[in-house]
């Protein structure tokens, strides 16, 4: 067995959507992952997918604002996985709402699930990066960072990401640990289909809507931000940190 197929990853918000996705593109490359949301149970499918295909997985309740489910959490998978060396903090919620209609608990919410949460198990999981002198840290920011209407607490929530990656390579570099940000542009997920009934359209009038204003003339889906994290985590990619790629069909404005 190689050194890459011992790595153990972790994917928070890994029940559905691009965390899914990523969880089975991991551990098609050989990796032992830590499926992490917010319910255990909902982690039963992308587990089913990743062991059937002859992966090794595991569930993990743990809810990433949560200090001490956290370490709970990386506590257990270290102990049943063994140390991680691998973190995508994926970990997301949306609370809609233009800024004169948005509640003071919309805007905590928000902050707390994506950095607060990415913050908690980043600090948690980067004891056994350092003890391995090998890590990688990625963390799904979006275009949403560039100022999106209707989404101030979330915009500033992934431009926050993005400061925070670039601190975290510079703290760890010189440990062998490289921190990352992904930023997709419009995927389709149960996210988007949320905003697409706040805004009241039909998703497939939607995703078509959106799609004109992309210049690869498509939504993303969520294995094209997968692909993406699956390059940051690989082995080959030590000497690439601090970055932001957007994944997002083009250009952005």
């Amino acid at each position: 067995m190689s050194t890459t197929e011992q790595r153990v990853a972790v994917v928070t918000g890994a029940a559905r959507g691009i965390g899914a996705a990523t969880a089975v593109r991991l551990a098609a490359e050989g990796r032992a992952v830590a499926v992490i949301d917010l319910d255990e149970a909902a982690c039963k499918d992308t587990v089913e997918k990743i062991t059937a295909a002859g992966g090794t997985a595991l569930a993990v309740g743990c809810d990433v604002s949560d200090e001490a489910q956290v370490e709970a959490a990386v506590a257990r998978i270290a102990e049943e996985l063994g140390g991680p060396t691998i973190l995508v903090n994926n970990a997301g919620v949306l609370r809609d709402n233009l800024l004169f209609k948005m509640s003071v608990s919309d805007w905590d919410t928000v902050m707390n699930v994506h950095l607060r949460g990415a913050f908690l198990m980043s600090r948690a999981c980067q004891k056994y990066m350092v003890d391995a002198k090998f890590g990688r840290i990625v963390n799904l920011s979006s275009s949403s960072a560039l100022g999106n209407r209707g989404q101030v607490n979330y915009s500033a929530a992934k431009a926050g990401m993005q400061g925070f990656t670039k601190t975290l390579a510079k703290e760890l570099g010189k440990f062998g640990v490289t921190a990352n940000a992904v930023a997709p542009g419009f995927i389709a997920t149960d996210m988007t289909a949320a905003t697409a009934e706040r805004v009241g359209m039909g998703f497939e009038d939607f995703k078509a809507a959106a799609a004109t204003q992309i210049p690869v003339q498509r939504v993303g889906e969520a294995d094209d931000i997968a692909n993406a994290v699956a390059f940051f985590t690989g082995e080959a990619a030590g000497f690439v940190s601090g970055q932001v790629l957007y994944v997002a069909g083009g250009p952005l404005d």
